[in-house]
């Protein structure tokens, strides 16, 4: 057992990968393009907005163009269908992000297929997906591709290794697992996905040599379902109730970090760790459409 785990920082591992952006981006501004990116905004949620603050202000430092597109709640999905037509047909947008979630009267997926492919940098279309799972070059999703990211940053090894995926989305779950089976380096592990309807989670979680908690329960996996020396990626951001702090709340992942600390190799802290790679992901599938958009 490790008695000072490894804390893999997410604000340091993002700022590398939007070290390496820079080369790229100063080639595209020589040739008069700038990478554009397009967030369109429906409503009024709280975290959307500060993510969506925060990706305008990250993508301006490095010299992005970024705009941001805000509906009412009550706007119609005809509004929006037309607004990403527009977008689609226009040469100074080479990204559009649609912020997840839309209000309920919204066809999510009808929304998302409407994205042209080419500027997907959210990598949530079916055919960004598809390409994706059969190993062809795509836009990843981003928070998956973060925690690549993180795990190479700081050499971990996946090959060999028995993960544990916990959730099942589209966005998180799913292509993480299936990045994980994937040939080569960031790959070539074996994976079990669990979700809420796995009995005894437990049982799984003890086998894992890395655990990746993307579920949306607070605190969910503690001390006695690991062993020791794993390695945990918690990619929940869960908002718990707490009186004795000014805003009322603090923020938690979906693991117990204090009772699992003295038993793991390394771990994401929340925040900090995960979270701020998504958005440095977002500006490097940006950079790279722009750069497929401009051959």
């Amino acid at each position: 057992m490790q008695n000072s785990p490894l804390i893999l920082d997410g604000k340091v591992v993002a700022a590398d990968v939007k070290n390496r952006l820079k080369d790229d981006i100063a080639t595209l501004l020589s040739k008069n393009i700038v990478p554009g990116l397009t967030a369109i905004l429906v409503g009024e949620d709280p975290a959307s907005q500060v993510y969506v603050r925060s990706k305008e202000r990250q993508a301006k430092k490095l010299g992005l163009h970024s705009d941001v597109i805000r509906l009412d709640a009550h706007s119609t999905q005809a509004e929006l269908l037309a607004i990403i037509h527009q977008l689609n047909n226009d040469a100074k947008v080479h990204g559009i992000l649609v912020q997840l979630p839309l209000p309920s009267h919204f066809d999510e997926d009808a929304v998302i297929e409407a994205i042209n492919p080419e500027k997907d940098v959210d990598g949530f279309h079916p055919i960004s997906v598809g390409r994706m799972q059969i190993g062809l070059d795509s836009f990843i999703s981003c928070t998956p591709a973060g925690v690549l990211e993180i795990l190479d940053y700081y050499k971990i090894v996946t090959s060999g290794k028995h993960v544990v995926v916990i959730g099942r989305s589209n966005i998180v779950g799913k292509p993480m697992a299936n990045l994980l089976t994937r040939k080569g380096k960031r790959g070539d592990a074996t994976v079990t996905v669990c979700h809420s309807r796995t009995p005894n989670m437990a049982l799984f979680t003890r086998q894992a040599d890395i655990i990746i908690a993307a579920v949306g329960v607070p605190e969910l996996i503690t001390a006695d379902m690991i062993k020791d020396d794993v390695v945990i990626v918690d990619v929940g951001i869960n908002r718990v109730g707490d009186a004795k702090l000014e805003k009322g709340y603090k923020l938690v992942g979906d693991v117990d970090y204090q009772s699992v600390l003295p038993k793991v190799k390394a771990i994401t802290p929340v925040p900090g760790g995960v979270g701020v790679m998504t958005i440095a992901m977002l500006l490097s599938n940006t950079v790279k459409a722009a750069k497929k958009l401009s051959l």
